[in-house]
């Protein structure tokens, strides 16, 4: 009994020792055009530079600032035409709430009025909502632009805010309501600009004025690396240096049992990636958009001994994404030992037996 009651001590303490996994970037101080760019990129990392939040901003334009002697430099970011909704904290768009239930209409930004949301040109005068790291929310009374706002947020707080849920959705129109506001800018826009990676992120740091597509031909992404580090439009063919990111999580395409994706990941890279903060899951999110299968090992297994789900370097569970119905089953060990597995659909967690064959993610951190 002592000994049980100290292993589950000591998997508790471990909760809160994993370390986030971060994107990698390198500046490249060869002169190539955007294709030339990407090719080289994906032949020796993983892509051009895909940045899904301000820290990856942050950890790139320190990359630049160090080893980079040109002003100017190519990141994996161009015009696909097709128009898509995204969060400017770059969180996917997996909850909406439409009015009327119309997501297509005039105007390229998102307000909420009454619970509801609706578009409205992103050139509008009206008071925004500001999202914090520490998930606070934080309303602004001033009336401007939605980019104006977005500028604010991403100065004084995190960004504007992200409804990820019905919950979220209500949270704020209670803050509304209790301040007898009617509308107010949210982070949700809509552009036709993509990642050369397939990334949903919607992150975007554009100078004024840009991306303005001057002549009819600026669709690639270059960065302003003395303004400081903001975005702006140009033509493809122009010869910059780049920058290429190398992600630590890599999506394996082979159909293997939990086990043997295991023993794979740690062979041929460091280990079946931890899922152990939002952060993470967000990563994990960039990369299963390209699997085969229906769901993704991750290192995550039900201990028989301890009655526990635990990862498989020694952490309890501490953040869940469990579907409805898998977080709290116990698991029957005579029968069949069971691991947890990402949903490729709507990236919820699912425990499956480990004999089953699935794509899998490894860390390489």
């Amino acid at each position: 009994m002592s000994q049980t009651l100290y292993f589950s001590v000591l998997l508790i303490a471990l909760c809160s020792l994993s370390e986030c996994i971060q994107r990698r970037y390198h500046h490249i101080n060869m002169m190539m055009n955007w294709t030339e760019a990407q090719k080289y990129c994906r032949e020796n990392y993983t892509d051009l530079a895909t940045v899904n939040n301000i820290n990856d901003l942050n950890n790139m334009n320190q990359q630049m600032s160090v080893k980079n002697s040109q002003t100017r430099v190519w990141i994996g970011l161009n015009r696909s035409g097709v128009y898509k909704w995204k969060w400017s904290l770059g969180d996917p768009v997996k909850y909406t709430n439409w009015y009327n239930g119309d997501s297509n209409g005039p105007g390229q930004c998102v307000y909420m009025k009454d619970g509801s949301w609706r578009h409205q040109d992103c050139k509008v005068n009206m008071r925004f909502i500001c999202y914090n790291g520490d998930k606070r929310f934080i309303i602004n009374d001033s009336s401007v632009s939605w980019r104006a706002a977005q500028n604010f947020c991403r100065q004084n707080h995190t960004d504007l805010i992200s409804v990820r849920n019905q919950t979220e959705n209500q949270q704020i129109q209670k803050i509304m309501n209790d301040k007898n506001i009617s509308e107010v800018w949210i982070g949700l826009f809509s552009d036709s600009w993509e990642w050369s990676d397939k990334s949903e992120s919607g992150f975007r740091y554009w100078m004024s004025g840009e991306p303005n597509n001057q002549g009819g031909s600026e669709d690639c992404t270059e960065v302003i690396v003395t303004d400081p580090g903001h975005w702006i439009d140009v033509v493809c063919s122009y010869s910059r240096t780049f920058v290429c990111h190398e992600d630590n999580l890599i999506l394996i395409q082979m159909n293997l049992s939990w086990s043997e994706a295991l023993r794979y990941c740690r062979e041929n890279h460091v280990d079946l990636v931890s899922v152990d903060s939002e952060e993470i899951q967000f990563m994990v999110t960039d990369v299963i958009h390209l699997s085969s299968t229906d769901a993704v090992w991750m290192g995550l297994h039900y201990y028989c001994q301890m009655n526990l789900w635990i990862w498989i370097r020694g952490e309890v569970v501490c953040y869940q994404n469990w579907a409805s119905g898998n977080e709290t089953k116990l698991m029957n060990c005579n029968t069949e030992h069971r691991a947890g597995a990402v949903q490729s659909g709507d990236h919820r967690w699912i425990s499956l037996p480990q004999s089953h064959k699935l794509n899998f993610i490894c860390s390489r951190y």
